[in-house]
Formats: structure tokens, sequence, C-alpha cells
């Protein structure tokens, strides 16, 4: 019996010695949200809160990536302003950042100053111009990490210079040849493309262990993508969560994934340097006169709005702004509530940041419906769009729908076969008008 115990005393340190976890970090779609904001639980974000958790992660051994969509032209003001002026800030503890669709809105001339401020690498597999992959070691292990551009990148990226390839092409070979040329233990997919295609990427390419999410602006717990071997977590937007994996390998061979989105939020401990940095920014965006009126009140909200109900008030505005039967648009439109109180230009940017012109044409019934059922099947899979429609569609009925010029020309184009018309009007224009007029 003395025996027998000495044995299994010996044999517990070899299983633990064997034991190694990896810690990755992954946040994506920042759009230069450098500001803590409202949204529907609470405030989030803050690129100083983000910094303060990420260095002591990375202190602790973690490897942090970015998903990509830094910037964003246009709106919110701070990207006009700042531009690419927080990507050195993460130099030390971003590994390696995704190239996302928006990094080239000041153009290719702007992206390489940019690039020339860091000292991580921009991936994505099928962009000729960008670095395919890259390799890290922790505690021994090899992660192989890489990105890629989705599909619908030549049609939103308008910078020359550019060449886009087969994503799923792509990264079948990226890979192999981090299988079995760089011999790693586990391969991570950080950007940047809609789940949905991400989905459809783990099913046709075997061996990819873990996609962090991004495009899609989507919130989603760690989950097994059904029919695959690959995880996939997905950390929302803004800085609102930081996805946080912990890979477990036993022998050299992944044999765990535990994984949780952490809140940026007021229990994270601010970087000093950075929130006084950002404090004395955005003083100067706000005084700025370029600036200057997007900050001023335009009018009082008696109540917060969340994202469905603006998005219903939208479309009533659209609607009736373009005289039509039917309007609709994508729900990536939508991106943040507005809270109670003074409303700005900049809190309706930051809810609806782009200023997407309305275009209105004429379709049968069996034509509107067949859209209809098309959005109602991109709902599920999270990239559908908010409807304002009659509760019954005559096939052979005529109606007058209006959208957005990014849905007609983009998302579903190939649905809107019909004579588009520039109405002139902007969809926010139309919105601020909306609330200005309920909140007298």
């Amino acid at each position: 019996m003395r025996r027998l115990l000495t044995v299994l005393v010996l044999a517990l340190p070899l299983s633990t010695a064997a034991e190694t976890k990896v810690t990755l970090l992954h946040f994506s779609d920042y759009h230069s949200h450098a500001v803590p904001f409202y949204s529907e639980d609470g405030e989030r974000g803050g690129i100083a809160r983000a910094i303060g958790y990420l260095r002591s992660e990375k202190r602790a051994g973690a490897l942090v990536f970015n998903g990509g969509d830094t910037i964003n032209k246009g709106a919110p003001a701070w990207s006009d302003r700042y531009g690419c002026a927080e990507w050195p800030w993460l130099n030390g503890i971003v590994d390696a950042m995704a190239f996302g669709n928006h990094e080239a809105d000041y153009g290719m001339e702007y992206l390489a100053r940019c690039q020339r401020s860091i000292r991580y690498p921009i991936l994505s597999a099928n962009v000729g111009e960008m670095q395919r992959f890259a390799v890290f070691e922790s505690r021994g292990i090899r992660i192989g990490v890489f990105a890629v551009a989705g599909s619908d990148f030549s049609r939103l990226v308008t910078a020359p210079g550019l060449s886009f390839g087969d994503p799923v092409e792509a990264a079948r070979a990226v890979v192999h040849d981090l299988r079995e040329n760089q011999r790693v233990d586990a391969v991570i997919m950080i950007g940047h493309q809609h789940s949905e295609a991400d989905y459809a990427l783990a099913k046709a390419v075997p061996g990819i262990d873990l996609i962090f999410g991004t495009h899609s602006h989507l919130k989603r717990e760690l989950t097994r993508i059904p029919g695959t071997d690959t995880w996939f977590i997905s950390p929302f937007q803004y800085l609102t969560y930081i996805s946080r994996v912990e890979l477990t390998f036993e022998g050299g061979d992944l044999s765990g994934v535990r994984g949780e989105l952490v809140p940026v939020d007021k229990r994270m401990r601010e970087h000093r340097g950075i929130a006084r940095r950002v404090r004395t920014m955005q003083t100067a965006l706000e005084r700025d006169p370029r600036y200057r009126d997007l900050f001023m009140p335009i009018a009082v909200l008696p109540a917060a709005i969340l994202v469905k109900d603006l998005a219903g008030w939208t479309l009533e505005a659209m609607r009736d702004a373009a005289g039509a039967d039917v309007a609709l648009s994508t729900t990536s439109s939508f991106r943040r509530p507005l809270p109670a109180g003074e409303l700005t230009m900049e809190s309706l940017r930051g809810a609806l940041p782009y200023d997407n012109e309305i275009v209105v044409c004429t379709m049968t019934g069996s034509q509107l419906q067949r859209l209809l059922d098309e959005s109602a099947a991109r709902r599920v899979k999270d990239s559908g769009s908010y409807v304002l429609a009659p509760a019954v569609i005559d096939p052979a009925g005529s109606y007058r729908v209006a959208t957005t010029e990014y849905q007609a020309n983009v998302a579903y184009r190939e649905f809107f076969d019909c004579v588009l018309t520039n109405t002139g009007l902007r969809v926010r224009e139309e919105l601020r008008r909306r609330l200005v007029r309920e909140a007298r």
C-alpha cells in the first residue's frame, strides 16, 4: 500500500508539469472611440481603461491582438482630428493587428505613415500588400496568427493600391503553411470579415483552433462553431468588451479552451498617462472651430432611446421624407443608443456613424417579399435589416421602397433589381429633424 501511494504522488507533478496555459486577448472595431460612452449596459469603453487592462495582462504573459477597424473617417470627430494617434500607444502591448476595411479610410500614404509609427505587424493573408501571418512563442508554445480581408473589401475599400484575393483560398494556404512548415501548436484567426463568413471559413478550412470575431460588431460569448473543431468569440465594438481566451496544452497538444468577454467599464483601472492625454485631446477637439458645433446641444431627450427604438424612429423618418410605403436599413447602420439629456450632433453621429443618402425604388410585391425574406434570413446570421413594412404584402401590388445607398448598392445589391432614384435626403439629417421635433 505504501508503495502504491508513492507512485501516485510522483505521478501527479509529472501530469501538472506537462500542462501549459496561454492567454490570448483580442479587441476589434474600435473605430476611434477613445472616450467612454453610454451603452445599454451603462458607461463602457475608453482607450485609457483598455490600455491599463491590456498592459497588466501583457506583463503577466498574455498575447494581445487587434482585429482591425481602428479608425473611421467621418465619425467620430476624434478620428478625423487625430487619425491613428492611438496606434503607437499600443506598442509593446499589441502583438499583431488585422487589416480592417477602415484602415485605408484616409488613403494609402496616410496608412503608410501610421504603419511607420508601430512595432507590431498588420496582417491579412489575402491582401497582397500585407504580411500574411505571424508566429509567437509563449511558454514554449508556438501560436500561429493570421487574418483575412472579407469578400466585401473590394467594395468597401476605395483607396487604390490594394489587391484582394479569395479569403478561403488564402486561409487554406496559410493554415497549411503554419501547420506544416512553421510547426505551430495552435492556429488563431484575428479578423476581419463578417461572422457568417467566419463560420463558413471554419467549415471549409480545417485546422483553425480559434476565430476572434470582427466586422459584424457582434457580441458573442465563446462557442464552438457547429460541425467543426473551431472556437469563436466576438467582443462587440468600440472597446465595449475585450475577448479573453485561455488555451490549455498538454504535451504540446491543445486540450482545452476557456474564454469570456471582459467588460471595459469603471472597474478597470485606467492608464493614468493615457487618461490625461485623452482628456487633453478631447478638450482640444471640442474647442477646435472645425468641430465645435458638433458638441453643441441640439435637443434634450427626456429618456434614453435604445438601438431598436432608434431604428424604428429612423425608418419612420425615412419613409415619411421619401413618401414611401416601405423603409428598411441594415442593422449595422445603428451602432449605439442615445442617452437621456442633451443631444449633440456628435452623439447622434455615434449612433449613426454613416451619413447615407436615402434612395427609393418601386418594387412589385413579389420582389419586395424576396427582399424581406432575405433580410429575415440574414438576421439569423446577425446581419439583417430593420424593416418598416405593411403586415401583408400583395404579390401583385406595387410598393415604393426607401432604403440607404449602402444597402441598395453594396449590402443587398442583388436584391434591388429595380431603378434606384436618389432623393438627395440624408438619413441622419431626417432623424435629427425627427428627434428635435419630438423633443420640443
